[in-house]
C-alpha cells in the first residue's frame, strides 16, 4: 500500500557513520534522500545500505522501482528503475513494496503488482531475479507467484525471511489477514507444510499490513502495521515468538506518529 512518507526503524545496530560526517560536513536527516516514496526495505549488502521503496504516485505510474545506496547513511546513490514492468509483462501498475534477499549469488526481489480486489483479477505477487542489487531485475517465473486470496489476505505487501536453518518463507498479507508460507529452494514456488497446507495465517490482534521479521537472541520478532495509512492511527506493532509460524500475540506499539516530522507511520523496516 501507498504511504505518505518513507520511514526505516533501526532497531539493532547499523552502520556507523559519525567520523564521515564530521570529516563531510553532512548530517543525517529526514527524509534521508530526496524524492516520494514509502514502503522501504532496507537492506545492507557488502558493508553498503541498500533502501528499496515504493514509488509514490498515481496507481497507473506505479510501474517501476528506484533503490537507494549508502556506505555511511548520510550520502545517498540513486539508482532509478532497478524493476521495470517493461521486464514483467504481467504487472501493469501499482507495483509495491519491494522485498529484497541475496541468495547463491543472485538477488531476488518480492513485489506486489495490480492491487488486485478479488480472485478475479490477475495480478498478485511476484518474483523477479539479478546478478546485481541495481539490477536490472527480470521476471522469474513469468507470472505471479501469488495471484489469488488465501485465508482473506490480499496478495500485496510481501516479506521474504530467510530462517536460521536456511529455509525461506514468505510473509504477506493485507486486508486485516497475514499468511507465511515456505518458498522452494529456487524460489519458483512453494514447499506445503505437513499438514498439506501451503498458505498459513498468522494474523496477530490488529494487524492491517506491511509485515516484517527478524531473529534477535533466538526469538522471532514479528512486527506489522496497524490503523489507515492515511490517518493519525496508522502505526507500528510487534510481537515475539519461539516459531517463525507463531503464534503471534500482540505485544505493543513500537512506532507512532508525530505529526511535526511525518505522517503515515507505518510499513517500515528493519536493519541489523
Amino acid at each position: 500500500m501507498k504511504r505518505l512518507i518513507i520511514i526505516i526503524t533501526f532497531l539493532a545496530s547499523v552502520i556507523a557513520a559519525d567520523a564521515q560526517q564530521k570529516d563531510k560536513g553532512k548530517k543525517a536527516g529526514n527524509p534521508v534522500f530526496p524524492g516520494w516514496y514509502a514502503d522501504p526495505e532496507g537492506i545492507v549488502f557488502d558493508k553498503t545500505v541498500w533502501i528499496y521503496p515504493t514509488y509514490s504516485a498515481k496507481y497507473e505510474e506505479q510501474t517501476y522501482f528506484d533503490a537507494f545506496s549508502s556506505k555511511d547513511l548520510v550520502s545517498w546513490k540513486k539508482h532509478p528503475k532497478v524493476l521495470d514492468t517493461v521486464n514483467v509483462k504481467w504487472a501493469k501498475k501499482a507495483v509495491w513494496a519491494p522485498s529484497i534477499i541475496k541468495k547463491d549469488k543472485k538477488y531476488y526481489m518480492f513485489f506486489g503488482a495490480n492491487d488486485i480486489q478479488s480472485d478475479n483479477e490477475y495480478g498478485g505477487i511476484g518474483v523477479a531475479v539479478s546478478d546485481k542489487p541495481e539490477g536490472p531485475f527480470k521476471d522469474l517465473i513469468g507470472k505471479p507467484l501469488i495471484d489469488k486470496f488465501h485465508n482473506g489476505a490480499q496478495p500485496i505487501d510481501q516479506f521474504v525471511f530467510r530462517d536460521k536453518d536456511g529455509k525461506h518463507y514468505l510473509i504477506y498479507g493485507g486486508w486485516k489477514h497475514c499468511n507465511i508460507a515456505q518458498l522452494k529452494d529456487d524460489f519458483t514456488g512453494f514447499v506445503p507444510f505437513e499438514d498439506g497446507t501451503i498458505f498459513r495465517e498468522v494474523t496477530p490482534e490488529k494487524y492491517v499490513e506491511g509485515p516484517f521479521m527478524f531473529i534477535r537472541k533466538g526469538k522471532y520478532y514479528f512486527m506489522w502495521s496497524e490503523g489507515g495509512w492515511t490517518g493519525p492511527d496508522y502505526s507500528v506493532a510487534y510481537a515475539v515468538a519461539d516459531s517463525p509460524l507463531g503464534p503471534f500475540k500482540r505485544v505493543g506499539t513500537i512506532l507512532k506518529q508525530n505529526p511535526e516530522i511525518a505522517n503515515g507511520a507505518g510499513h517500515h523496516s528493519v536493519i541489523g
